[in-house]
């Protein structure tokens, strides 16, 4: 072994020392609350995603002919299928979910704050694309469902101004759903938006990794007057992969007791009387069933992207009201609404 490490020092001359005082800093103790390190657990959903998806593309089809049969026989033939493809089913709802958790601690304590309004706006760009992953890989399985789902979505593309028409095009490859759709879907659901993803996330990294984690203080530190810090490696990685392990057995549970079903398949010809989209849009299909098309989808865009500016809209709030805790209770309210609409829509029965 002391021959081969000599071999590998002589050829790279990283000094194992150094490379542990770098990569080894004091971590804020707050860390230690779960709550405040959210931003690991999306990036270990995201590596099951991919390692789930490429096992699955080994059999998927994307042609309207196809997909629904090599979706059926990845769930009814092949070995370890149904367990696959539930893993993969699950650890998206799971990821969306603590996307959307992750950037709520971020927001409820300030840390889009000066000078982190650059690494709030990435986290934005990583929320909207897990979001239109779930999109596109929902519209894959070639489902009554899905493919209604999906019609949906191009035509409130469709609703934008001036660049919808372009939009559904783009998204559906023609003017309505056809036989280059599916294709489409799963170039960007399966290349696009995970490399996309990827670029984002070494760039959400860096700039915490440039500008270190925000630090807070509770009342026991503030009484003993110390500052609570424990070690990255071991400690810190220890947590992430016992965190790692739990979610694996809770995502199995899942996949075994709960599998992922398939539904009849995609009848262009026949229009449901009820349109399920996966949870995390039905916020926005309630939103639409309130508000006329145009009107409905102008007004998501707009608080999209009050999202996207929100450190600066923050800034600007506290210090027209001179109230320092304004976005807390504008985001009280909004995550209020948030949960009404999404049970209100939930309860419709579909």
């Amino acid at each position: 072994m002391g021959r081969i490490a000599a071999w590998f020092q002589e050829r790279l001359p990283i000094d194992g020392a150094q490379l542990r005082e770098m990569t080894n800093e004091p971590v804020p103790g707050h860390l230690k609350r779960w709550w405040f390190c959210l931003g690991g657990t999306p990036a270990y959903l995201f590596v099951v995603q991919v390692v789930t998806g490429v096992l699955l593309s080994f059999y998927y089809q994307p042609s309207p002919d196809t997909a629904y049969q090599s979706v059926h026989y990845i769930t009814h033939e092949a070995s370890f299928g149904w367990y696959v493809r539930s893993m993969h089913q699950w650890s998206a709802t799971f990821m969306v979910a603590a996307v959307v958790l992750h950037q709520m601690r971020v927001f409820f304590t300030g840390a889009y704050r000066k000078p982190r309004e650059i690494n709030w706006i990435v986290g934005m760009f990583l929320l909207l694309c897990t979001v239109m992953l779930g999109f596109t890989g929902y519209s894959l399985v070639y489902e009554q469902l899905s493919y209604w789902g999906a019609t949906v979505g191009a035509n409130i593309a469709d609703s934008v101004p001036w660049i919808g028409a372009g939009l559904k095009t783009m998204l559906l490859g023609g003017e309505s759903y056809n036989q280059y759709t599916l294709s489409r879907f799963f170039v960007l659901h399966a290349a696009v938006l995970p490399a996309l993803m990827v670029v984002l996330i070494i760039v959400h990294i860096a700039i915490v990794r440039i500008q270190g984690v925000t630090e807070y203080e509770f009342d026991e530190q503030k009484a003993s007057g110390d500052k609570e810090t424990f070690s990255f490696f071991p400690d810190h990685l220890y947590t992430e992969l016992i965190i790692g392990l739990a979610l694996m057995i809770v995502l199995s549970a899942l996949a075994t007791l709960v599998p992922a079903t398939l539904g009849p398949q995609a009848d262009p010809l026949t229009t449901p009387e009820v349109i399920k989209p996966e949870w995390y849009f039905y916020v926005a299909f309630r939103w639409l069933k309130l508000f006329t098309g145009t009107a409905a989808v102008l007004s998501m865009g707009l608080i999209v992207f009050a999202m996207f500016l929100w450190p600066f809209i923050d800034k600007l709030l506290r210090r027209i009201t001179r109230i320092p805790t304004i976005s807390v209770w504008i985001g009280i309210v909004a995550v209020g609404v948030l949960i009404a609409l999404t049970i209100w829509e939930a309860a419709v029965a579909h």
